[in-house]
């Protein structure tokens, strides 16, 4: 099922822009597996352990455009999705600890150091978040923050029809249905309407800055996704030659 959620000629420009983007993460083995219950019960706790660190990190640059705005209902929406953040991070931990299936590899993460560590992909997204909503302008941090909404949105549909009809003890059943959220969709909804404005209003060059922000972040989007499969962390060695000494 593809749903538009486009708010106008601008938005849907961007859109198709990072088209091919979009493609090689509806592409990946992640959602594949996630939607047929293969995953690694371990890759799969890695991945909502990093999106609980990330989810901080995104609520931190939310909170920055609630501020720099000057509108009172795109203040409240900022913050409030800040805050909805939050409680979807409470959420992650209390279905981890909860579903017995996920708690061997929940240990797994905690032995290695890994659970609360940011890999250097999260680390990266977070940071290019927060200082692109704190650093740039509002129209830009707008940009920067609006591909969580949309590329989820679109993935959430994507995996559902890709999962089909579940069974009741698919291991991953309730989280592939939480991804779609008529809830979301309209925030996703409002997000892009606010960015459509945005990009109406700006200057070229401004406007150049917003597409680029918003291409990169779905960049990110993508590197988020396979890198938490890849249960990437800091160990160096992967760059160093089998025989290297250090």
């Amino acid at each position: 099922m593809t749903v538009n959620f486009s708010a106008g000629p601008l938005t849907a420009q961007l859109w198709d822009r990072v088209r091919p983007i979009v493609e090689e993460i509806e592409a990946l083995p992640f959602l594949a597996q996630l939607a047929d219950g293969s995953l690694d019960a371990r890759a799969f706790v890695n991945y909502i352990s990093q999106d609980s660190l990330y989810l901080n990190g995104y609520a931190k640059a939310m909170s920055f455009l609630a501020a720099k705005t000057v509108d009172r209902d795109e203040s409240r929406f900022w913050a409030g999705s800040a805050a909805e953040a939050i409680t979807v991070e409470e959420g992650m931990h209390e279905e981890l600890l909860a579903d017995s299936r996920l708690a061997t590899a929940l240990t797994e993460l905690n032995e290695a150091g890994s659970r609360f560590k940011a890999s250097p992909t999260t680390l990266g997204y977070v940071s290019f978040l927060i200082a692109t909503a704190a650093g740039r302008s509002y129209g830009e941090g707008v940009a920067g923050v609006l591909p969580c909404f949309w590329v989820y949105a679109h993935m959430g549909k994507v995996l559902v029809e890709q999962a089909g009809q579940m069974t009741e003890d698919h291991p991953y059943r309730t989280w592939v249905q939480t991804y779609d959220s008529p809830d979301f969709d309209e925030s996703t909804r409002r997000a892009v309407q606010m960015l459509e404005q945005e990009l109406a209003k700006a200057p070229n060059e401004e406007a150049t800055q917003m597409r680029a922000a918003f291409e990169q972040a779905c960049v990110y989007e993508l590197h988020f996704w396979a890198s938490a499969h890849a249960m990437q962390n800091w160990d160096a060695s992967v760059f160093l030659p089998q025989d290297a000494t250090v």
